[in-house]
């Protein structure tokens, strides 16, 4: 998978990409030391570099921060800037996390913004809970 898969028109530097490779193959969130950790051996050493790459790559809408758990993840929906809300259904017990839209829910939102006077800037929705596997482990 290219990196540029989001936005052919942008150009990520070196550590950009080194970012998003070690993301876009995680199975979960990285917190910007774990992605520090896997980049040492390509030279990368100071947290600052992870955090600027870091800070692009949100610019860009590659990836999203999933504020709970204060970690990274690769955006999983190339159309994903379309969408006003980032939406996380987060596992309590594996820690798997999936990214999802959904129109009503934005609807909604901005419904409530709208009668409130209220404009966002971003919003994340984070949901916390048991996904379908480790329910039927249970």
């Amino acid at each position: 998978m290219s990196a540029h898969h989001h936005h052919a028109a942008t150009e990520l530097t070196r550590n950009q990409s080194l970012v998003f490779d070690v993301l876009s193959k995680a199975e979960g969130p990285l917190s910007a030391y774990t992605i520090l950790d896997q980049l040492r051996d390509e030279g990368i050493r100071a947290p600052l570099q992870i955090y600027r790459a870091l800070d692009k790559l949100l610019e860009y809408g590659m990836v999203h921060r999933v504020e709970s758990l204060n970690a990274f993840v690769a955006c999983a929906d190339p159309h994903c800037s379309a969408h006003g809300i980032t939406a996380f259904a987060i596992c309590e017990k594996c820690g798997q996390v999936d990214e999802f839209a959904d129109p009503l829910i934005e609807d909604r939102v901005r419904q409530w913004g709208a009668q409130h006077g209220f404009k966002p800037s971003k919003t994340t929705l984070e949901l916390r809970g048991l996904c379908a596997q480790c329910q039927a482990a249970a």
